[in-house]
């Protein structure tokens, strides 16, 4: 019964939902419809103005999250290692310096996203499709159990949008829980098992139910 909004006004309301780990969920719906303010309540950025949001407790505060790319975040100085070793504060029993372990993990994370070459590179330098993976291998850092994506091809031209989706669905089938803010419907009914579709009222559902009733 999860109700959301800003200033007392509710964007969306009466949403109720079980996402089962090892879930690929999209998210879509027209712009305002209540996709971002449903990705910052699941985050806790956004406190919620009715019901609750329960995470499994091996899931709890392990959250990897990929944002929608601004032009202040594409131009930020820092080399892609410490991109990617930012990750790691976020995890519980952080401290504040970092230990040789989080360091091990970086690295695992930038080979696994093929972009350990890239490791004292600028982050500013990199392509979009580059900086796209350096924020994954972040993500990856932070969670190994839930991975949460707003918009995480935009800007990206066909061939870049491709290798990203494939990277994701890899990610997915390893394991990964994966929740992905999209307005790619041909993304979603590829690669998705359960679509969340916010418009006049919010809908929850398999797939094939979602896209075989827009047909």
């Amino acid at each position: 019964d999860l109700k959301s909004g800003y200033e007392g006004i509710p964007v969306f309301e009466n949403l109720s939902l079980t996402l089962e780990e090892g879930s690929y969920l999209c998210v879509v719906g027209e712009n305002g419809s209540g996709k971002t303010t449903f990705l910052k309540t699941l985050l806790g950025i956004l406190s919620p103005m009715g019901g609750t949001i329960t995470f499994a407790p091996e899931v709890q505060g392990k959250i990897g999250y990929v944002p929608q790319q601004s032009a202040v975040q594409r131009d930020f100085p820092a080399s892609v290692e410490e991109v990617v070793l930012s990750g790691c504060i976020s995890r519980p029993g952080f401290r504040f310096f970092m230990q040789k372990q989080d360091h091990e993990n970086a690295d695992e994370k930038m080979k696994q996203m093929g972009i350990i070459h890239l490791k004292h590179k600028s982050f500013q330098e990199l392509s979009g499709g580059q900086q796209q993976r350096v924020l994954l291998a972040r993500a990856l850092c932070a969670a190994d159990r839930l991975l949460v994506l707003d918009e995480p091809v935009t800007g990206l031209d066909p061939e870049t949008t491709e290798q990203m989706y494939d990277m994701i669905s890899c990610l997915h089938r390893s394991g990964m829980t994966v929740i992905m803010i999209t307005h790619d419907l041909e993304a979603a009914e590829k690669y998705a098992d359960c679509i969340l579709s916010f418009g006049k009222e919010a809908w929850f559902g398999k797939k094939d139910d979602f896209f075989g009733g827009r047909a």
